[in-house]
This record gives structure tokens, sequence and C-alpha cells, in this order.
């Protein structure tokens, strides 16, 4: 029926796959929603929390001239809320959130990224992921203590929310990481630790998919574009990553049986990218993208022919049949030298250096987050 037709790319995407909103901007998923997940990490905590009031306060109190107002953030107030906040958790929180485990400005940063995924939580019908701090990429057990640190706060800001089955942690896929992964996803019996749900992100190759699908990961999360190409004005990422994502989910299809990672790609830069991976499992997509998406008529499209067209092709399958097979590809999940040694020169050393400079942008937000929590707390 005509009626049933797809109004718009939005509508589109949502009838061929599960789409998730990218921000921290509830208006966003009031507007456009509701969403199946909603997905985060330091940068668009970031770039939240420093907005500014689209009305600043004068500062003599009855000033319009623009250059005599006071900038007023958005978030001002929940940013003040939630450094009181973690100057208390300590005292509540047990073991986690001790002084020799997390610094004060760094717990005021996790419980202002939990504060904003709560705001979203009402529009949502699956997982809220919030990212681990990136200067833990290459330390298992601090990555995993960070984790079960983020489900409390969760808990402890609303005991309403069902944060342990409705909260995915957003892990760098370098190989400890990925390793904290199967520490969350499969806690041994004797820890007393319950599950929690991993997404393994900053994804560029056959290397980390694998070791992803291995430890149990709920989600990979392949970088369509590297990180860089959201802050380097006209750059742009001369590898996209389309190949490998849909080679990946092709490959978990596969084997269903035993894989339960599911495929959410990110970093998408324009709405023909969106819609070539129509299809997928789970997208993730930015703000300005998806208001695009929802004024864009379906039908007629220019670029319809785009729709899905990296996904589930005659090649995509055959590549997908050739992974996992090799001696080496076998190997290099229980090897952590022979992982590091076959990622180093995937892709020949891109993935590695896309990688490494997504963690140190993220570790740049992540200290401008932490500045913002010292400010405060400081004032």
């Amino acid at each position: 029926m005509a009626g049933d037709r797809p109004q718009t790319l939005l509508d589109k995407l949502r009838s061929l796959g599960q789409v998730d909103c990218d921000t921290f901007d509830v208006e966003v998923a009031k507007k456009l929603g509701p969403f199946v997940d909603c997905t985060s990490n330091q940068a668009i905590a970031y770039h939240e929390l420093i907005r500014i009031t689209a009305d600043s306060l004068p500062v003599n109190g009855n000033s319009t001239n623009k250059e005599e107002k006071e900038e007023v953030r958005v978030h001002e107030q929940l940013i003040r809320d939630s450094v009181a906040c973690a100057a208390t958790l300590p005292d509540k929180g047990g073991k986690l959130f001790g002084a020799d485990v997390v610094g004060a400005a760094e717990l005021a940063v996790e419980v202002m990224m939990v504060k904003l995924a709560l705001r979203i939580v009402p529009y949502l019908s699956g997982y809220s992921h919030v990212q681990t701090n990136p200067k833990y990429a290459y330390d298992q057990g601090k990555t995993v203590e960070n984790a079960r640190r983020i489900i409390e706060i969760f808990k402890l800001l609303d005991p309403s929310y069902d944060a342990q089955n409705r909260v995915c942690i957003k892990i760098p896929a370098t190989w400890e990481g990925m390793q904290a992964c199967r520490e969350l996803e499969s806690p041994s019996s004797s820890s007393g630790e319950v599950r929690i749900a991993t997404l393994a992100t900053t994804m560029f190759c056959k290397e980390q998919a694998l070791l992803a699908a291995h430890v149990g990961c709920t989600y990979i999360a392949p970088y369509i574009n590297e990180l860089r190409v959201h802050f380097d004005p006209g750059f742009v990422d001369e590898a996209k990553a389309f190949a490998f994502s849909a080679t990946a989910q092709a490959y978990y299809d596969a084997h269903a049986d035993t894989i339960k990672t599911r495929l959410l790609p990110a970093s998408l830069t324009s709405i023909q990218e969106v819609m070539m991976l129509a299809g997928s499992h789970h997208i993730t997509v930015s703000p300005p993208l998806l208001a695009k998406l929802a004024e864009t008529p379906a039908d007629p499209w220019a670029d319809a022919e785009l729709t899905g067209s990296v996904m589930g092709t005659s090649e995509v399958k055959q590549a997908a049949q050739g992974w996992g097979t090799s001696e080496e590809d076998k190997a290099i999940l229980k090897d952590e030298g022979k992982w590091k040694e076959a990622f180093a020169k995937s892709m020949g050393g891109k993935a590695q250096a896309k990688i490494v400079q997504a963690v140190e942008i993220f570790g740049e937000k992540q200290e401008g987050l932490e500045e913002i929590a010292r400010s405060v707390a400081g004032g």
C-alpha cells in the first residue's frame, strides 16, 4: 500500500535496520526519535557540555549589547550538580569510587556523561552507550574498573533504570580493551560480578573484528571514516571502511550460531554514506545527518541506487568466507603478541595509525571535560 511506503530517508533507513542516535542532545532524540540505542563518546560529551545558550545573560543585568553579554553554558546546572554529586560518591559507591582508583575531576566527568545519557533514555528502546576513559585504552584492569563504575553511577543516579541490562560500555578496540570486554561480557562465576554489555569501538580491520567476536562483544563500531575527519576541515579519508564493515556483518551472520556480535557502523559524513550502509544490524547517525535524512524524501531520491549498496553483495559474502579460516587468523585470537603483530601490519599499518589517532583525540576531549569539572570545583 502506498500509505505504508517510507516517506523520508530516515523512514527508509529504519525500515531496513536499527537506527541509533549519536548524540547527547536530548532535543534531537525528542524531535527525531524514538531510536533504538544512543551512542556517545568524550568528543560528543565535550561539545555538548560547552554549548552556549542562545540568549546569553547581560553582564550588567540589562544590557542588550552582544559584546557585553556573559556566555552561559546550556548545561551549567548539570555540570555543577555533577561535580557536587561526584564529591559524595566515594562514601556511597564502595571501592570503585576511592580516591586511589579515580580522581575527582575524572569521576565528575563520568557523572556528567551518565546524567546526559539518562536524559535521552525515554526516547530509546535499547541500550544507552557510554565510553570508557580513553587514557585506559591499553590497560585492561583500569578499563574494567571504569566500566563497572559507570554502571554503578547509572544505578545510583536512577535506581529505576535497568542499567545492568540497558547500558552498553564502549571500549577502544585495542588488545587490552577487548580483553576487558571479555572480562565484562563473561565474568567468572567466582567473581560475583554480573555481565556488562560491551561495544568495541574505533574499529578499522579484520583483526579487530575477529577478536571482538571471539571475546563476545555485543557490538562492534567500525569507523567508516577515521575520527580526524570530524576535527580537521578539508581532510578526506581515502580508505573508508565500507567493505570492511559489510564483510564483518556477513561473517557474523554466517556464524550466527556461535557469534552474537552485531554491527554498528559509525563516523559517517553524508547521508549518502549512511544510506550505503542501510541494512546494517544497527547504524548510529549524528544529529546533522539525522536532520538531513528526516527532511529528504525517500522517493524520489537522486541517489536511490546507493541504498544498501555495500551490504550483502556477492563480493562481500565471498570475502567473509575467507575470514577466520587461516591458521594465522586462528592463532592471533589466543596470542597477544601475534595479534598485535598482525594488527600492526593490517592495511599497511593504517588501522593501527587510525586507532592511535582516535584514542589521542578522545584523550584530548577527556582532558577538556576534566578541565570543565576542575573549573567548577575550583570556583
